[in-house]
């Protein structure tokens, strides 16, 4: 990419999204092409076919989706897969047709099977059954990285597929309904500081082992390939190293003061018992995660907390 090039970041407010932005800016790429849902649908192909061709956009980061936690996945699943295969599909087929020069897509850990021999390699996808919680949006996924592989075997399009691992930090989303683990958490705590609960309760046993990146880590990895890297081969990006949600809600009880009990809820499920990337890939192309994951929850936490006073 050119510090001129026209760069679309599709779901630029998002998690992810804002995180690429910010690392564009900061690389001196300083013409983004952004637009809000309102703006445009892109799980409409029509309105996705007319962005490509009025703007023409070069590159493509595709990091818009309908994400959540196993709640929202369990109560949503005809939003989690429908609404991801939509959007796919109508900006694969709109790069395509208005000659992209590569397209980043966007993946999930959640994608590999519930047992997949840990640390998971990127070999192990569609090796196994899926996490019954995630399943919705896991096959969603895997839709669209087989699209985006097809669109390269067949057209020689450019695309590449990036699978993260559990993303957390600035811009997450901190509702209890529909967010991820470590943003829930961090609300959590942070209510029951302010209260004075004597204990808080989480879902399931505390006992699966989950990997955390920090958001603008994954954003930098992803501009990392999208200029050195071109198969259409699959990569993992995390940190290859996990801990216990015990001691994930122990270390956010830490950075956000909390001095009571935690009890732990073993009707909820727990979802995988496992789920550690095997990283090797990536670290052979140069790239390794650099935000220590206490520090960068500490960071998420004075986040949440500066934006959640000015409401």
């Amino acid at each position: 990419m050119e510090q001129t090039s026209k760069i679309f970041v599709a779901g630029h407010r998002g998690l992810v999204g804002s995180a690429i932005c910010r690392r564009l800016d900061a690389g001196g790429f300083s013409n983004l092409l952004v637009r809000t849902h309102g703006e445009v649908d892109l799980s409409d192909a029509r309105a996705a076919e007319a962005l490509f061709s009025t703007e023409k956009p070069e590159y493509v980061f595709l990091a818009a989706a309908r994400v959540g936690g196993i709640l929202a996945n369990s109560s949503r699943p005809v939003d989690f897969l429908r609404d991801n295969l939509l959007m796919e599909t109508s900006v694969l087929d709109a790069a395509w047709r208005h000659g992209v020069k590569k397209v980043l897509c966007l993946g999930s850990s959640c994608i590999y099977p519930k047992f997949a021999p840990q640390p998971i390699r990127e070999d192990s996808l569609l090796s196994g059954p899926l996490e019954p919680t995630n399943e919705w949006y896991a096959i969603a996924k895997i839709a669209g990285i087989k699209l985006a592989q097809a669109y390269h075997r067949q057209y020689g399009m450019e695309a590449i597929s990036l699978m993260p691992t559990n993303l957390y930090g600035p811009g997450d989303n901190f509702d209890l309904q529909t967010s991820h683990v470590v943003p829930a958490l961090l609300r959590k705590f942070h209510e029951a500081v302010e209260s004075g609960a004597p204990e808080v309760t989480l879902w399931g046993s505390g006992s699966p082992r989950r990997e955390f990146l920090h958001v603008d880590d994954l954003a930098d990895a992803a501009v990392f390939l999208m200029e050195c890297y071109s198969s259409p081969e699959i990569v993992n990006v995390g940190v290859g190293e996990d801990l216990t949600i015990l001691e994930l809600a122990e270390m956010i009880g830490e950075i956000t003061g909390f001095r009571g009990k935690l009890r732990f809820d073993s009707s909820k499920p727990d979802g995988t018992p496992r789920k550690l990337l095997d990283v090797s890939r990536l670290t052979a192309l140069g790239w390794k995660a650099r935000i220590p994951l206490r520090e960068g929850i500490r960071q998420t936490y004075e986040w949440y907390k500066r934006n959640r006073r000015a409401g």
